[in-house]
């Protein structure tokens, strides 16, 4: 009879590598085991959380013999709280990890010529820490205290932060400011376990070219006591925010935004300046976490795409409009599409405010607008896609396939819904390379710069 193992079981482990989530693999008897917090070429003494049929989970119970890689986390809560799964690798492994994710997820699902890909290493942050323009934490009572932070992984325990090694410090000390007067005033703060209280979620994001600070209350229910206090005590105490909204999320969902969204005070956008141009940033409009490095991310895929003065460029998955208007002086015309309604308002208004008028963004989504464009005769030259996680709809790969144009640029996000995607997409087209660019130091999220050439 086979030994069975069992939760809690201990035993020396080897780690080859780090997986896709930055856990580190090794095999107990033959049996893929992921160690939480172990590094590749460590011997480690792991402890069993949980056992499946095809594979083992644990943590890293004790360090026998440590990677010259490891280093001291500069989080305190690192192995409490999720975000900072990476901050006990030194930076440079760190980037060579990134490069590897991609290779990992092309060996996976084996796109055409994958083996030859001209993956370039990394390119890194010159910030590593402190980097994040935006905090998006549940608010809780505890011990009689209004605290915000993050949950303990696989919980719903908060872990009340006051500083975070990713965050930056003005989002940091407006948050902790905002519970302040939360609690003085004794707003009702939503309680998961009798779905009663009000506010759920504080969003604080900060714009990093002007200082101006949007932030937005989550709450369960339309009305939120005490508001106009809190509203007179945020304009006398913290003369940083510009911008404060309600968004309304009744009901237990997992998902932070509600669909309504109302301005208390102040204006309705905060201002963020990307390669010179000037963007504004509604409440629940998307905008990448690190602007340093938005900049070079931006800056890749403008290269990769080697715009032609005379080219009409597609915008798909546009957001409010940063890529699209940050390439539209290389282009004779920019079309771009976003599902959220704000978002498409904001990159119209944009292109506005930046004296853009070649560029123009409609309301849809990507899979439903582009193959009707193409429909009514429209043939772009070039498209630069820049997707959620998910990846690119069946439906918009067809339509992209058909319309073939001769420029095409992927932004990525998860490295392996790009792998997934790739499948499809060098029947037409060959990956001349693949540019990862560190987005998100410290955490195992990768973005990459895909570009190809028509076959």
């Amino acid at each position: 009879m086979e030994n069975t193992v069992q939760v809690g079981q201990r035993f020396p482990l080897t780690i080859k590598r780090l997986d896709i989530n930055g856990r580190g693999l090794g095999y107990y008897k033959r049996k893929i085991t992921f160690v939480t917090g172990a590094l590749p070429q460590e011997v480690v003494v792991a402890e069993v959380t949980a056992v499946h049929d095809r594979y083992l989970e644990a943590t890293t119970h004790r360090i026998k013999q440590a990677s010259p890689d490891r280093v001291t986390p500069s989080e305190p809560l690192f192995g409490q709280i999720g975000g900072v799964e990476l901050n006990h690798l030194a930076y440079p492994a760190q980037l060579n990890f990134k490069r590897d994710v991609v290779a990992q997820s092309l060996a996976k699902f084996k796109p055409t010529g994958w083996q030859h890909y001209d993956l370039r290493p990394t390119i890194g942050a010159a910030h590593p820490l402190h980097y994040r323009n935006k905090a998006q934490f549940p608010v809780r009572l505890i011990d009689g205290h209004v605290r915000a932070g993050l949950y303990a992984p696989n919980s719903h325990k908060l872990i009340p932060l006051t500083t975070f090694a990713t965050q930056r410090p003005l989002t940091m000390q407006v948050t902790i400011a905002l519970c302040g007067m939360l609690e003085d005033l004794q707003v009702p703060i939503y309680d998961e376990a009798h779905h009663s209280g009000i506010v759920k979620t504080l969003v604080v994001r900060e714009s990093v070219a002007t200082g101006e600070v949007q932030v937005t209350f989550v709450t369960n229910s339309a009305k939120l006591p005490h508001h106009l206090q809190l509203l007179e005590r945020i304009a006398q105490e913290l003369p940083m925010v510009v911008s404060v909204s309600q968004n309304l999320n009744p009901g237990t969902t997992s998902l932070i935004w509600g669909a309504k969204t109302t301005l208390l005070a102040g204006q309705p956008y905060i201002t963020e300046r990307l390669l010179g141009r000037d963007f504004a940033v509604s409440p629940q409009a998307f905008l990448q976490l690190n602007p340093e490095q938005t900049e070079i991310l931006y800056q890749e895929a403008l290269k990769a795409l080697a715009l032609t003065p005379q080219a009409t460029l597609v915008d798909a998955y546009a957001g409010i409009g940063t890529i699209g208007l940050s390439l539209a002086d290389q282009a004779k015309t920019v079309r771009g599409m976003e599902i959220i309604p704000e978002a498409v308002t904001a990159a119209n208004y944009n292109a506005q405010q930046n004296g853009i008028t070649n560029a123009h963004y409609a309301v849809g989504t990507a899979e439903a607008l582009f193959p009707q464009w193409l429909a009514q005769g429209f043939k772009p030259d070039a498209l630069i896609v820049d997707p959620p996680r998910a990846g690119l709809e069946p439906a918009f790969i067809q339509a992209l396939l058909k319309a073939a144009p001769k420029q095409f640029v992927y932004i990525s996000c998860n490295p392996s819904t790009l792998a997934r995607d790739l499948v499809v997409l060098t029947k037409r087209y060959q990956v001349d390379y693949i540019q990862s660019v560190d987005m998100f130091p410290q955490t195992a999220r990768c973005e990459a710069v895909v570009k190809f050439t028509r076959r």
